[in-house]
């Protein structure tokens, strides 16, 4: 259960940051509310997650996929370039997580 809450907590982080820059800098009030309860919720799981796994595994863990996901959400919803280059980085960090997993 902690490596779902861990993941959830990962996505909490996208979509706090997604509904952040949909807030348009705090100036709309419902996306400052999803931001806030977001990172709350994204928050609280991790350290529900840091229970039983390791702070040196959970949190880059976390954030890796905040911002994978922040990355993807960007690309996907508001259109923000990426080069090639920048998704052979992006490519990187996804094998970079994988691999502090398989070797803790």
């Amino acid at each position: 259960m902690p490596w779902v809450y861990l993941f959830l907590a990962g996505l909490f982080e996208v979509v706090w940051s997604t509904t952040m820059k949909l807030s348009d800098g705090f100036a709309h009030i419902g996306y400052t509310l999803a931001t806030i309860v977001c990172s709350l919720f994204s928050f609280v799981l991790l350290g529900m997650a840091t229970k039983n796994i390791q702070l040196s595994l959970a949190y880059p863990i976390w954030t890796g996929i905040g911002a994978v996901g922040s990355i993807l959400a960007g690309v996907l919803l508001f259109k923000d370039p990426m080069s090639l280059k920048t998704g052979f980085f992006v490519a990187l960090l996804i094998v970079g997580l994988v691999g502090i997993k398989l070797t803790a």
